[in-house]
């Protein structure tokens, strides 16, 4: 997976960074959390700041634009976005180990 930053724009009104990527792949689309991942090691951010508001796919194309949205703190990207974005987002949680599960 390639991301290349398109557009790159700070918000300091609603305290984020915005940026427009294009992402080239081989095989499926990359899924949210994918791209997500890739984003935030190559910017070095923390990954739960990270909001991948849309993915734009052509058809026949090994390429997708991304719409991503880096929050500076977490009270302000939940003061802001909808609970529908913030639920398409959401980590997954960590699977307990066999031998924690609860009795």
């Amino acid at each position: 997976m390639d991301i290349k930053i398109i557009k790159d724009k700070n918000n300091a009104l609603l305290n984020r960074r915005e940026l427009n990527i294009s992402v080239k792949f081989d095989g499926a689309t990359p899924s949210r959390k994918d791209v997500k991942d890739k984003l935030a090691a190559m910017l070095t951010v923390p990954i739960e700041l990270v909001i991948v508001q849309r993915i734009e796919n052509e058809f026949g194309k090994q390429e997708v634009n991304v719409y991503v949205k880096i929050y500076e703190d977490a009270a302000r990207m939940k003061q802001i976005e909808e609970a529908y974005v913030l639920e398409r987002n959401k980590l997954p949680e960590p699977e307990a180990a066999e031998g924690e599960e609860a009795e």
